[in-house]
């Protein structure tokens, strides 16, 4: 099963923007050959667009458009502290995508950036040769290529998950995370299993799923691309994330743990990682404001040291290791 998002199909994207340094570069050409219909617009800097004031984020992520440009330094990142490391000492990410395909209520995104026009960085060699400089600075890197996007779900326009499996399995010291809600496991089917990477599936109760991300694939289908990954010898992460205080959320959430283990087992999983909703202050003030369309927002908040989340959310947090631990061993448990 793969993703459906009418938004998103070829003929759906009426204009395409390419930076005029970016024009030259094969992928560029590559991508605007899947667009033949796209109005094609040249541009001097990807951020003259994307970062103009007084956009609506919500307006557009009706009918995005996309730019193409070529990234300046930094090409790599260091993980932010309210983001789970998996012990790992040097944790960085990497973002050849600016936004998502996918349009979920709780989304920090809609609170970073100003647009909601994506943003395809097409000079892929810059990044791994930022990687491989890293790489030779530290013992071992743990490094997220998929960590505010979803490249699988992204895979039809530029293949990134791809580029980046082939970078992964020629490195000895590199762990790469690719995190994605998609189904689109089978265009990468055809790569051999690296043991350099883990494929982690974000996955949510079908009935949060289909109210909270939208466009977004159902929990099943996410569950059935986890299971074909398994099958063909990957490492498959679970990320439990965010979980959502519901009506109803032991019985909703105790109900999907169950359901996971139906389909996966878990003595194959490489690990699961759980985490309540939370979200910087200021881009929770954002997206409160613009987000009337939503009851995500309505059960009580409190802010601690800058981040946003529920004031049960301890308990809601050893409620679900709880329920992991009935299925996972304690060191598969992470959050």
């Amino acid at each position: 099963m793969t993703d459906f998002n009418p938004s998103y199909q070829g003929s759906k994207f009426s204009h395409i923007y390419v930076e005029e340094r970016a024009a030259a570069y094969p992928l560029t050409g590559e991508i605007l050959r899947r667009f033949p219909n796209a109005r094609l617009v040249y541009i001097k800097h990807y951020k003259d667009l994307f970062n103009r004031p007084r956009q609506d984020f919500q307006r557009q992520k009706a009918a995005p458009k996309l730019i193409l440009a070529e990234k300046g330094e930094p090409f790599v990142y260091k993980g932010p502290d309210i983001c789970e490391n998996f012990g790992y000492e040097h944790f960085y990410y990497a973002s050849t995508l600016l936004n998502c395909l996918y349009h979920c209520d709780y989304c920090y995104l809609q609170g970073l950036y100003p647009s909601a026009n994506l943003v395809a960085f097409v000079n892929t060699s810059d990044f791994f040769e930022a990687v491989k400089k890293l790489l030779s600075e530290v013992d071992f890197l743990y490094l997220c290529a998929s960590y505010d996007t979803d490249l699988l779900a992204f895979e039809g326009v530029v293949p990134y998950t791809k580029m980046w499996i082939d970078f992964a399995r020629e490195q000895e010291n590199l762990l790469l995370e690719v995190r994605t809600k998609s189904a689109n496991y089978r265009l990468i089917r055809s790569e051999k299993a690296a043991g350099q990477v883990v494929l982690s599936w974000t996955l949510s109760p079908e009935g949060i799923a289909r109210r909270y991300e939208r466009l977004a694939p159902p929990l099943k289908a996410r569950l059935e691309a986890a299971r074909e990954a398994l099958e063909d010898g990957w490492k498959v992460r679970l990320s439990l994330e965010p979980m959502l205080q519901v009506k109803d959320w032991r019985k909703v959430y105790g109900e999907f743990i169950d359901q996971i283990f139906q389909v996966l087992p878990a003595d194959r999983l490489f690990d699961v990682n759980l985490g309540v909703f939370r979200m910087n202050k200021e881009y929770f003030k954002r997206i409160e404001k613009s987000r009337t369309d939503t009851d995500l927002f309505c059960f009580p908040m409190s802010c601690r040291d800058g981040v946003v989340s529920y004031e049960r959310e301890q308990e809601m947090k050893e409620f679900l290791y709880q329920r992991l631990r009935e299925h996972c061993p304690e060191e598969k448990i992470y959050g």
